[in-house]
């Protein structure tokens, strides 16, 4: 039971880092920096942040002692002093941990505080080191020499890149929910959805990139089969099939349902009708996410198509 567990318990670390790196980041980029619609102005941001953090900092405590326990070969031999002092001296796991749990406590201790536009890049940076420290717990840090160096940058750069998009999604998706109908609102939304494709854009870009770099290493040309033969090449291939149905979600978001909204502002009518498409279409494709992130959790705790 405790593999299922560590698998969980990886998908609510990644998450929750998401969540407060790419959301923080969407307060700064997308929206005003103050007054109505700013980050400050509205109920949501601290709420959603401080959870991500406190999702963070639990699963990453929780999943230590759970990964640690498989290693021993029980919950009871994981929990002793001499265990948990081997996985702190000995792998990366260790140390990439507490730097999850001390990182999510200093973003805790910040929102506790009175939240300013300063908030948002406490927490932007500190999701940022959450999010890298990823890179610790799979397979980049595993390839040795020049080599390991160009992959544990490309699994860097992957989560980072990934985290703005997926943060940026759950922020949408808040922003979309019904509430009383405001001009105001709806323009800030309108703006923050254009100005996001080419951010969007560039993202897309940024994961492409890195996830041919990854495959190079984790695949590779000569094992390309493996992609149907394994569990990790299958688990991988539903990823990609799932990653080219966001793809998807974002151009109609992009190219149909952001234009149909900035038409129903500027022509004074009601935007009900574009604001409810959108929100079925960022459920969509936020859920997706989701299902791409337990499939990362699960591939961390899998051996990849080149070590066979």
């Amino acid at each position: 039971m405790l593999e299922p567990a560590v698998i969980v318990l990886r998908l609510l670390q990644f998450a929750g880092a998401m969540v407060l790196f790419g959301s923080s980041l969407f307060l700064i980029y997308a929206l005003p920096q103050d007054g109505a619609g700013s980050g400050a102005e509205l109920s949501w941001p601290r709420k959603v942040l401080a959870w991500s953090a406190g999702v963070v900092l639990a699963a990453s405590v929780v999943g230590l002692l759970a990964h640690t326990s498989i290693l021993a070969g029980s919950v009871r031999e994981g929990m002793t002093a001499s265990s948990l002092s081997a996985v702190m001296t000995t792998m990366s796991m260790g140390p990439s941990t507490l730097i999850r749990a001390g990182a999510a406590a200093l973003a805790l201790a910040a929102l506790a505080r009175r939240v300013s536009r300063a908030t948002w890049w406490v927490c932007a940076g500190l999701g940022a080191v959450i999010s890298a420290s990823f890179a610790w717990m799979g397979h980049g840090a595993a390839t040795e020499g020049a080599p390991g160096l160009l992959h544990l940058t490309a699994d860097i750069l992957h989560t980072l890149a990934a985290g703005a998009w997926i943060g940026a999604l759950v922020a949408f998706f808040l922003l979309l929910r019904p509430r009383a109908a405001s001009v105001t609102l709806d323009g800030v939304l309108h703006r923050a959805l254009h100005g996001f494709s080419g951010v969007g854009t560039g993202l897309v870009a940024v994961i492409i990139a890195t996830g041919l770099v990854n495959s190079w290493f984790l695949v590779g040309p000569a094992r390309i089969s493996g992609l149907w033969t394994t569990p990790y090449g299958q688990l991988l291939s539903l990823k990609l099939v799932l990653f080219v149905s966001m793809l998807a979600l974002a151009a109609a978001n992009r190219f149909r349902l952001t234009p149909a909204l900035g038409a129903a502002i500027d022509g004074g009518q009601a935007s009900d009708h574009a604001l409810g498409a959108l929100r079925r279409s960022l459920l969509l494709e936020t859920a997706l996410s989701i299902l791409v992130l337990g499939l990362v959790a699960w591939l961390g705790t899998l051996a990849p198509v080149s070590a066979g």
